[in-house]
């Protein structure tokens, strides 16, 4: 191989991660016109249109995805063996994208943010839609740098490093029903319930567990994103199993009631996931760092803070139920 294609390769391989030739000279610290003449010549030596634009960003052709998927894992190989990936927090000027759901992204965003404004003012951080069946792909495109999430199966190419454990509860508005300590299995099966569905299929883990004794229930509702479970949950007779730091705050402050599910459940592993090909990269490593230590923090004072809540919410409920007893009596 040539030199000069050599050279397009590298500049191919930054237009084909960012989506975008502006991203894609930032990356690689070029102008925007050199990297537009790269992508000519390009377009020329390979006999192939390469990228069509989509709005803002552009698109690859079947040429050139199938030619990435060659290349991408040599090139990133390359990089490595010729250069560490010295990273220095203080004059680093990089963005990452990661992939995760809208609860992760209350959990980390704002710690992060003050982490990144204290050590590393360069840094950009992008927020990029989770589902479970998308999250290798996406790293294996090079479309995300980073996955925080459960992924099943994973291949050898990705690596992943364990958060979190989440605790759930059975949610609903105060007064339904269902919100008493003693719930029974057949109580909870034979209620309307809402799911958090990141990919639309309208099963979870409840459903499995339920399977297990003969059960089944009625998913009512779906949603795609769990910020929109508490008004949903305040304003209908929809019960959902939802991790805690879902509901917590409208727990506390009496919008909704909780119990523990009646179930024993299979729960899901929140690990950080990335491509092998980043493994010496220092600038994830730094990152993957300070996310592991905001979710270790956020779960110390999560678990304390619900645990007493939920002990005191079953004394209320057992309490309750006494007081109607005696009164129907």
């Amino acid at each position: 191989m040539r030199p000069q294609e050599l050279n397009l390769l590298m500049v191919f391989d930054a237009v084909m991660t960012e989506r975008s030739i502006t991203r894609a000279a930032d990356r690689l610290a070029m102008t925007q016109p050199a990297v537009s003449n790269a992508v000519s010549r390009m377009r020329a030596v390979w006999k192939d249109e390469l990228f069509v634009k989509d709005g803002r960003n552009i698109q690859p052709t079947v040429y050139a995805q199938n030619l990435w998927n060659q290349v991408k894992h040599p090139l990133g190989q390359l990089a490595d063996a010729v250069d560490p990936r010295e990273f220095d927090p203080a004059t680093a000027k990089r963005s990452f994208r990661i992939s995760m759901a809208d609860i992760f992204v209350d959990m980390l965003w704002a710690p992060l943010r003050q982490v990144i404004e204290r050590e590393a003012p360069g840094i950009d951080i992008h927020a990029i839609p989770y589902t479970l069946t998308n999250a290798e792909q996406l790293l294996d495109d090079a479309r995300v740098d980073m996955v925080v999430g459960a992924i099943s199966n994973a291949p050898s190419v990705i690596r992943s490093e364990h958060l979190l454990t989440p605790c759930y509860v059975c949610a609903m508005r105060p007064g339904h029903e269902l919100a008493k300590a003693n719930l029974s299995v057949e109580e909870f099966a034979a209620a309307d319930h809402l799911l958090v569905s990141l990919s639309g299929d309208p099963t979870g883990m409840t459903d499995t567990a339920l399977l297990q004794q003969g059960l089944s229930r009625r998913i009512a509702c779906t949603v795609n994103h769990f910020s929109a479970v508490v008004p949903l949950l305040k304003n209908s007779n929809l019960i959902a199993v939802v991790p805690t730091a879902t509901v917590e705050r409208a727990i506390i402050n009496g919008e909704l009631s909780a119990t523990r599910a009646p179930l024993e459940l299979q729960m899901a592993q929140l690990s950080s996931l990335w491509h092998k090909r980043q493994d010496r990269d220092g600038g994830l490593i730094w990152l993957r760092k300070h996310i592991k230590n905001i979710v270790a923090e956020d779960a110390i004072r999560h678990n304390q803070v619900m645990e007493q809540f939920l002990c005191k919410n079953k004394r209320c409920m057992a309490q309750a139920q006494q007081n109607k007893l005696k009164k129907a009596s």
